[in-house]
């Protein structure tokens, strides 16, 4: 009951207090998911054009890239005239950020995003609130491809939960509204995970949300525990690679299968399987994707005219599919993601962090880290790898220390090594965190 009341009186009640849209778009984008692929690559195809325009008329960074490149945006007539049009890397979003930007927005009045992504390499950009709206729409279509439905209580199995930043304010709506509980990633151990087990139990979640390996020591803990009354509608597993061996023991504890969703600070969503769980679908409605030769992802996002995205290499590594879906959905399909994956690392007190929650809440804060990689060698030392940039100096240095000592303990000491790069390993992944010693941990929790 508070379920349905939920969906259909406070969502709507709550959208048009805040003005928002997104409802209404997901509406429509329900309805056109199903649309035959040549109508959504012929809306892709327009977006692509009203994009590059865009950009072309307000963006600084790409009117001179472009026309250094002998490009102009009348130059695209079908879809793959993109090529020939320069590709956006980190180091171009970092190097020239507000040239990226269009002269039409107030950046003070857009969302700020910023991340390390999977790639230790902090980035800042700008979203226009008409393209937030559009993207969580999007992003909430998939997430009902998992058997979730809107308007049903979350768990998540992630770390910094946003709510929190918005104080009392932040609570009430977590509570009242979105009504999630967390497990946070940054303090693994075995009383946290209990005690969130309890409250799973009792929140009787529709959807179980959160890092690939996090659910599955999630699971494993309630294996052994040996409890079997946790069965949520959907578990949608993000941010890491999701390997089958966690597949299968995620999906033998929950009795229900896991949805594997792809996607980036920068641009939101990218892809995500559907009921079918073979290969994941692009999210058409909002990036256009090409995967190059090396099967490195580029995308250029459909929606955000404050800060385009265009030809954006996402520093990861995919496998392309010419399949069409037996859904009957015409959004075109990528076989598995690559490049994406990181560590756990482990305290002197026996707790587990999450690599991906490190990026999150460690990377970005140090100035002038162009890029920093994380390396585990002993439950005491870790050695903090960094390519620094001109901005990198004492300052950086004390803030690492800080960080360390405040995530780790005065126990535990660090090496600072500056880099000229961190470089990809062959399978193309960049591993943000590298532990040496929280294998037998996980071994051992999942056991």
């Amino acid at each position: 009951m508070l379920d349905t009341l939920n969906r259909h009186l406070m969502h709507p009640l709550m959208a048009w207090r805040e003005g928002s849209t997104h409802l209404r778009h997901l509406r429509t984008l329900r309805r056109t998911q199903f649309d035959p692929p040549e109508v959504i690559r012929a809306r892709q195809l327009a977006a692509v054009q009203s994009q590059l325009r865009h950009a072309w008329d307000t963006v600084p960074y790409y009117r001179a890239a472009w026309t250094k490149a002998g490009v102009h945006p009348s130059d695209v007539r079908e879809i793959r005239d993109l090529e020939a049009f320069p590709i956006v890397t980190k180091a171009d979003i970092r190097r020239h950020n507000r040239a990226l930007v269009s002269s039409v927005y107030d950046i003070t009045k857009c969302r700020v995003k910023t991340t390390s992504g999977s790639t230790g390499v902090p980035l800042t950009t700008y979203c226009d609130e008409a393209a937030m709206q559009w993207k969580a729409a999007c992003t909430i279509r998939s997430d009902e491809w998992s058997g979730y439905r809107l308007g049903q209580r979350v768990a998540k199995v992630w770390g910094n939960p946003e709510y929190r930043h918005f104080g009392l304010k932040g609570r009430l709506r977590n509570r009242l509204f979105d009504r999630a509980v967390y497990l946070d990633t940054l303090n693994l151990n075995d009383n946290r995970i209990a005690e969130f087990t309890q409250a799973i139990r009792a929140h009787r979640p529709g959807l179980i949300f959160g890092h690939a390996h996090s659910l599955y020591l999630l699971a494993c803990s309630l294996k052994k525990s040996r409890v079997h009354d946790v069965r949520p509608n959907g578990i949608i597993s993000t941010a890491m690679i999701l390997h089958d061996w966690q597949r299968t023991v995620i999906e033998d504890v929950f009795g229900c299968k896991v949805t594997n969703r792809y996607g980036c600070e920068e641009v939101s969503l990218i892809a995500s399987e559907c009921e079918d769980h073979n290969g994941l679908h692009i999210n058409a409605d909002s990036i256009y994707h090409e995967v190059q030769a090396d099967g490195k992802l580029l995308v250029t996002d459909l929606s955000n005219r404050a800060m385009p995205l265009i030809r954006y290499q996402v520093g990861d590594v995919v496998v392309p599919s010419n399949r069409v879906c037996k859904c009957g959905r015409g959004l075109p399909l990528i076989e598995r993601v690559e490049g994406r994956d990181a560590d756990y690392v482990l305290t002197p007190a026996g707790h587990l962090i999450s690599g991906i929650s490190l990026t999150e809440n460690f990377a970005v804060l140090v100035p002038g880290a162009a890029q920093v990689q994380i390396v585990q060698e002993s439950v005491t030392l870790l050695r903090i790898r960094l390519v620094a940039d001109d901005a990198f100096g004492d300052a950086s240095r004390a803030k690492i220390a800080e960080l360390v000592r405040d995530t780790f303990g005065d126990s535990v000491a660090h090496d600072v090594e500056l880099v000229d790069a961190i470089p990809q390993e062959p399978s193309g992944k960049y591993r943000f965190c590298i532990s040496k010693v929280a294998r037998e941990k996980l071994e051992a929790m999942s056991v």
